[in-house]
Parts: structure tokens; sequence; C-alpha cells
């Protein structure tokens, strides 16, 4: 298990390791939804859509990380 003891119970168990790096993920995912065209939820509740919109966003938000990464890496900004 991810995280914690709370899966399922509709309480967040993935805590960010750098809390403060919650603003920045949370812009990351504002402009991940809008460019592909999927709604953020207001009240965070993602179940009335699909696993294709939510794994798309997942995975499209996790491409984005490694290219920063990326770039950090290889002492580009």
């Amino acid at each position: 298990m991810y995280g914690g003891q709370n899966r399922g119970s509709g309480s967040r168990s993935n805590n960010l390791v750098v809390p403060q790096a919650n603003a920045a993920l949370q812009q990351l995912k504002m402009e991940a939804a809008q460019e592909l065209g999927v709604t953020i939820p207001q009240d965070g509740y993602y179940g009335n859509y699909t696993s294709r919109e939510t794994g798309s966003l997942g995975g499209y938000i996790t491409k984005r990380l490694v290219q920063i990464a990326e770039q950090q890496l290889s002492g580009r900004s």
C-alpha cells in the first residue's frame, strides 16, 4: 500500500515529502488539466471521471515532472 492505512476511506494517504511544493504541484495539475481538456472537480472528488481521464492527467503530470527533473539534473532551467 502506498502511504497509509486510510486507503479507500476518502481521506488522502499520499503525503508530500516536501509540503512547500504543494502550490507548484497544484499549478502543474491545473496546467495539465487545461492542456488535456479535463476539468478539475472543485470538491476534489474524481469518482465521476473515467479512468482514461484521470490516467491521462496523472500520466501527463508525471511526464512533466520527469522533464523538469531531467532539466535540473542537466544544469538547464
